[in-house]
């Protein structure tokens, strides 16, 4: 299944709708990223305020945090079935809409919950809910988004503008972790734990009304309001494209977030890296990540998007342990460090580039959003959402440090197979 040729005549737009439509399709992604940065690098914090009652395991407390971030994620295919159905019958613009508002109020109470001790038992069951309307409302996110963007970008450049959409997961996770850094430097360890965590929770306030405003000035994108494509393919071929295209993103969502979000825990926990320690190592990762995001979108627009992403993949698979035995050796020098994780982010930013069109090329526009945001959101919910878990509680039980290197090599390597079967398609 994919994408009929008459679609890039329909996204020959005005130039200034393309680009407002660039700006209010991926100023949600950023928002969203923003939040899962700051959950991942205060992961320890949460799991201390939330799910470690006073005598219990810290470790625990920390399985119990990721074990609630993977929930959330789980509801994101049912919020991608879901505003996904609705964004292919009433339009992209109003969905889209709806879920930037859901996702800013369910992210701004996460900071003005009570915790544990304040209300006990009921404090992780109040944080796990918030969690699952985010997990709901990105579900929603990423398929409408991608959809505005690649559906108005000018023809040849379906790559560069989908790759805008990952680029600001790099964007929200830096900005997530320098807001982190910004609150380690100048409030105390008891300030943060005690009150400081809340404060970028609740900076999403002002950064989900920016985006409300920009999503209400956008107009309807011209491949939904024509009149082609009606008709939706059959069930299975529905099914089928979806879930080869969570396989070709798989290495992607898995790596992505064991490099990016997990990688503060894992220092902290395992190779026992300071609080700000951690935070630098995953600045690095995301800069090298943001690098090569743009530049990988754009080259999949000249030389199609499988031999891009396919590179990706199969460096992440060969480099995984390599690099993380450098982070491990503690002879290594910092800088020797510093490079090492900024590599691991840029081979991640090139599958993660052409990701977006390479998705939304697999559907036509009557399933467009529907079809790439439960691709993405069942990829995301599998290896992204269970990797901290996993990483945690593996680690927990065999005594491996290893094990991070070994899950996104695997993941990657899988991800490769299926990106074999990408037929080479240029922007188009």
């Amino acid at each position: 299944m994919s994408a009929p040729a008459h679609d890039t005549d329909l996204r020959a737009a005005r130039p200034l709708h393309a680009r407002r439509a660039l700006l209010a399709g991926s100023v949600g992604n950023l928002i969203e990223w923003y939040e899962s940065g700051v959950y991942g690098y205060f992961a320890t914090v949460i799991a201390a305020r939330f799910f470690t009652p006073e005598g219990g395991s810290e470790v625990e407390g920390l399985v119990k945090t990721y074990a609630s971030f993977a929930l959330a994620l789980f509801f994101r295919p049912v919020g991608a079935a879901l505003f996904g159905r609705l964004g292919d019958r009433i339009g992209r613009r109003p969905v889209l809409i709806l879920v930037i508002a859901l996702m800013t109020a369910a992210t701004t109470l996460i900071g003005a919950l009570p915790t544990y001790a304040t209300v006990g038992a009921l404090a992780p069951w109040l944080l796990t809910f918030l969690r699952v309307l985010q997990g709901l409302s990105a579900g929603g996110e990423f398929g409408g988004a991608v959809s505005v963007m690649t559906e108005f970008a000018p023809p040849g450049r379906r790559g560069l503008y989908g790759s805008w959409q990952s680029f600001t997961v790099a964007l929200g996770l830096l900005g997530g972790a320098g807001v982190a850094a910004l609150l380690a430097t100048v409030l105390s360890p008891q300030e943060l734990e005690a009150w400081g965590w809340r404060l970028p929770f609740l900076l999403t306030l002002p950064l989900g009304l920016g985006a409300l405003w920009l999503r209400l000035r956008l107009t309807e994108t011209p491949a939904f309001t024509s009149e082609f494509e009606r008709e939706r393919p059959p069930g299975r071929e529905l099914a089928k494209a979806i879930v080869l295209g969570a396989g070709r993103v798989m290495g992607w969502a898995a790596a992505g977030y064991t490099f990016l979000v997990v990688l503060p825990s894992y220092l902290q926990s395992t190779l026992d890296a300071s609080f700000q320690q951690a935070l630098l190592a995953t600045v690095l990762a995301n800069l090298g990540f943001a690098a090569t995001i743009i530049p990988a979108g754009l080259l999949s627009d000249r030389i199609g998007r499988r031999p891009v992403m396919l590179t990706g993949a199969v460096l992440v698979t060969l480099l995984a342990l390599p690099l993380l035995n450098l982070l491990q050796d503690s002879g290594t020098s910092n800088a020797v460090k510093g490079v090492a994780v900024f590599v691991a982010g840029a081979v991640v930013g090139l599958m993660a580039g052409p990701g977006p069109a390479m998705l939304s090329e697999m559907f036509p526009t009557s399933v467009r959003y529907t079809g790439l945001g439960l691709a993405y959101a069942l990829s995301n919910a599998v290896f992204s959402g269970c990797a901290g878990l996993i990483i945690t509680e593996t680690i927990k039980r065999t005594g491996s440090v290893d094990i991070p290197a070994y899950y996104a090599a695997a993941t990657c390597a899988v991800s490769a197979l299926a990106l074999s079967t990408l037929r080479t398609q240029k922007g188009s």
